[in-house]
């Protein structure tokens, strides 16, 4: 009851496997003999091995043109949002230092007695 146990890893098809692999050091190359030459039959050739798709981005004239143009749009609405945002920053203080001028004139006037 208290002795520890190595899980096992099971798998979706319901194979389970053990956690430590048998390593095999057979070699699984193809040993060629020489009978090989006295056989007269033609062999077909191994097809050749798919090279595996690169990394890189392939884009076409319009491809990059598209992508061009939507990084341009991209800084345009980005550029217009932060331009309007710092309009609206600058009307709200030019309005609250006419507030402020307001204010002070009216409690300026309040004193002299007027």
């Amino acid at each position: 009851m208290f002795q520890p146990r190595i899980p096992v890893n099971p798998l979706p098809t319901g194979i389970v496997t053990p956690l430590v692999q048998p390593t095999v050091t057979a070699d699984l190359a193809p040993h060629h003999t020489d009978h090989a030459a006295a056989c007269n039959h033609h062999h077909a050739l191994a097809p050749a091995p798919i090279p595996a798709p690169s990394s890189a981005v392939r884009l076409t004239p319009a491809g990059l043109a598209v992508v061009v143009a939507g990084g341009a749009g991209a800084v345009l609405v980005v550029g217009t949002v932060l331009v309007s945002m710092l309009l609206a920053v600058a009307v709200s203080a030019a309005s609250v230092a006419v507030c402020a001028v307001v204010l002070r004139s009216i409690l300026n006037g309040q004193r002299r007695g007027r």
